[in-house]
């Protein structure tokens, strides 16, 4: 009996789990735009700065932040990516190089500065809304939108991380298309909105204010960090994604400020949201519900990007024996932490109302403290593990490892200033933020002494899983 040959073409194609595996991962591009929306999500955010500096200090202040602060970090995540991709990203790299409590602080750090962070974007969402929409400023109802919000992106994670991340990349390029058309028109406009604005922002930003929203639109970039086995060849893939995302960020911050400084737009005329009203001056009304739209595109994208980034803290500790086992439940299909998002979207939910710059003022000081943590494990790792396989390393050997961190700690001071003279909850700023990472001491000696011995053991013995 002869066997007949199919042809290749006619042959049924069968995908292994590993082509699968692979085809659920992220690659360069899908990474670069997770990223984008981890840190910045576009020119929005920006108003603050120019009417607390100028238009000229509000360039530099751009220019400057992501050399000072944003390029640092770059490369310091470059090398500890590179050479720990684990589960959990950052919260791994400081336990793997300071042991279970120092880990323990990176994750609350993080975790409890998310609660501020999260908060912020669906303020910003209704901020843009109510410019289409007055409707929504009304009694609870942006806070309702707010809810929702958090509850679409739940949604969209536990759906899978390609979901968000494919999102991402297609919601870079809308709301980015309404700010090009403001740079193209905006020379036609040379000196001619100098009297166009006759009412005067609200906005009581100063210029340490605008520092400190600089700072904040700049930060983020070790967020990518926690999705590292879900990355495709990850060694590769994080120092070009954090190199490329650094260039687009400040591209998309800098050029429309400087594009809206030749109109003459009275700098008083910035505030909050007010990217939009500037807008409709450069190009009518079409274009003013484009960056309303925009807006609130930007919102949703950065707060369901980081969805993904900080649901991966709480199932990386469970995981390694430091939170209950409960949070390392994962969806069948998608392979999502469900739980840990679940919870993770309640604790944002409780924070819906709080003012647009003490959340910044309380973000910031949690996250340079946690940041400062990962810059510290960065050295820590070249003495403890020097034989460590690093495909991409910081230049300038110990030495250039341990000036990385000195700028962006001398910037970390700008949000200790000012959080001694915001007032949260009855107290100050400063206060507050001191009173939440003093929190993350009395955690850890909690759970010491609520777990079983042997949980104890597992997180003493189990290392930081690199890829």
């Amino acid at each position: 009996m002869s066997t007949v040959s199919l042809p290749a073409t006619a042959r049924p194609r069968v995908m292994s789990s590993t082509t699968k595996r692979k085809a659920t991962k992220l690659t360069l591009w899908p990474l670069v735009a997770a990223t984008f929306f981890m840190v910045s999500g576009g020119t929005y955010g920006t108003e603050d700065i120019v009417h607390g500096a100028g238009y000229g200090k509000a360039i530099l202040i751009l220019l400057l932040t992501p050399l000072l602060w944003s390029l640092p970090t770059a490369y310091m995540i470059g090398e500890l990516s590179s050479a720990v991709p684990a589960e959990g990203g950052y919260y791994a790299w400081v336990r793997r190089a300071m042991g279970n409590f120092w880990g323990f602080q990176e994750a609350w750090l993080s975790l409890v500065a998310s609660i501020f962070d999260m908060a912020i974007y669906p303020t910003l969402f209704v901020a843009y809304l109510v410019r289409i929409f007055p409707y929504f400023a009304e009694g609870h109802r942006g806070i309702y939108v707010g809810l929702a919000i958090v509850t679409v992106c739940a949604v969209m994670n536990i759906a899978g991380i390609r979901v968000v991340a494919i999102s991402s990349l297609w919601l870079f390029f809308l709301l980015s298309a309404p700010f090009a058309l403001v740079v193209i028109l905006a020379p036609f406009k040379f000196g001619a909105l100098s009297g166009a604005v006759t009412t005067s922002s609200a906005s009581s930003v100063d210029f340490i204010g605008g520092m400190l929203i600089a700072m904040w639109n700049y930060m983020g970039w070790d967020n990518a960090s926690t999705i590292a086995t879900e990355v495709e060849k990850p060694q590769r893939t994080y120092p070009r994604a954090m190199i490329v995302a650094v260039a687009v960020v400040s591209l998309t911050y800098i050029l429309p400020v400087a594009a809206m400084w030749l109109t003459g737009a009275p700098v008083s005329a910035w505030e909050t949201g007010s990217w939009a009203d500037l807008a409709a001056l450069v190009g009518g009304q079409g274009l003013r519900i484009a960056l309303v739209l925009g807006g609130m595109m930007s919102a949703f994208g950065m707060f369901n990007a980081l969805v993904m980034s900080y649901s991966r803290l709480p199932l990386a500790m469970a995981q390694d024996g430091m939170l209950p086992q409960i949070f390392a439940k994962k969806t069948r299909k998608a392979r999502t932490p469900w739980v840990a998002i679940v919870a993770c979207a309640i604790g944002w939910a409780c924070c819906l109302g709080l003012g647009f710059e003490r959340l910044v003022t309380i973000d910031v000081l949690l996250y340079g403290s946690s940041l400062m943590l990962e810059f510290i494990a960065l050295i820590a790792l070249r003495i403890k593990e020097p034989t460590l396989r690093r495909p991409f390393r910081v230049p300038g050997g110990m030495i250039g490892a341990a000036m990385l961190g000195v700028c962006p700690l001398l910037l970390l001071g700008f949000s200790v200033v000012r959080g001694e003279t915001e007032q949260v909850f009855g107290m100050s700023s400063l206060s507050f933020g001191i009173l939440l990472i003093l929190g993350g001491f009395a955690a850890y000696g909690l759970k010491a002494l609520f777990q079983s011995p042997e949980v104890v053991s597992l997180a003493a013995q189990k290392p930081p899983n690199a890829a």
